[in-house]
């Protein structure tokens, strides 16, 4: 385990696994200045990596209260001058990028939310292609009590996930949402009991960290997949399909499956 320059995110890499925690417990793991540095040091460790598969999660009881309110470390804005455009912002310089860059990532992305998960940090449990909650676990789309409107892309990946009446009604209500109703409403994945998570974490992160590289190119497809055509989803498909039958990962699946025993996947 790594403590980031700051200290508030702990990086750890085992058996091609890389676990991010978001470490500022004491409050609840909010998006500070301090941890959104840590989260880019820790990103650049993670990309550099010969992981397979990243697992994201809080320290403590809670996995992220979203944004820092309280941030000593933020500079002062100038609300006037963003909203002539003359500067950007935080959303614009940072939390935008950061989304995008998770997107992009050439692993899949395994979000283990063990406690609340208000406002982005809510947004950063939906960024998991993989999404398990302890069953003590919450979501709240916290925005709209403090005046503000759904960001880190939740606009967009909530209404595909659970529909546009409830994510409606999650954003405009900023009740809180139990992690047994949100696995009802296909929020996320699983809920499992507090005292298993930590295992069932490890065992669904080295699950994914096992698998073949074609994972990758599967969250790829599927990220495109709400903008494309029918047309052009059955060309990516195409495309992507070319490059994982020319992988090792696919001559082994088939080997193993002609020899009758488990894959043993290499990520390549």
């Amino acid at each position: 385990m790594t403590d980031a320059p700051n200290g508030r995110v702990l990086l750890n890499f085992e058996n091609n696994v890389a676990t991010m925690t978001l470490n500022d417990p004491s409050v609840l793991n909010p998006f500070g200045v301090k941890l959104r540095k840590d989260i880019d040091w820790a990103m650049e460790k993670i990309e550099a990596s010969d992981a397979r598969c990243l697992t994201i999660t809080g320290a403590g009881r809670a996995f992220s209260s979203g944004a820092n309110l309280n941030d000593k470390d933020a500079p002062p804005r100038d609300r006037a001058a963003e909203a002539r455009g003359e500067v950007k912002s935080s959303l614009e310089t940072w939390y935008n990028p950061f989304f995008l860059r998770l997107r992009d990532l050439k692993m899949p992305i395994l979000t283990a939310i063990n406690g609340i998960a208000a406002g982005v940090g809510m947004s950063l449990a939906l960024a998991g292609d993989i999404r398990i909650a302890a069953r003590s676990a919450s979501f709240l789309q916290a925005f709209a009590r403090i005046g503000l409107v759904p960001d880190g892309g939740s606009s967009y990946t909530l209404p595909r996930l659970i529909g546009l009446a409830r994510a409606m009604e999650m954003s405009m209500l900023a009740e809180r949402l139990p992690a047994e109703k949100a696995l009802e409403w296909g929020l996320i994945n699983r809920v499992v009991d507090d005292a298993e998570f930590p295992a069932a974490v490890r065992e669904m992160g080295q699950r994914l960290a096992d698998g073949p590289m074609s994972l990758a190119l599967i969250r790829k497809m599927y990220w495109a997949s709400p903008d494309n055509t029918y047309e052009q989803q059955l060309a990516l498909e195409a495309k992507l399909q070319t490059s994982a039958g020319m992988s090792e990962d696919h001559t082994e699946g088939v080997t193993a499956f002609r020899e009758k025993r488990r894959t043993n996947f290499k990520g390549r």
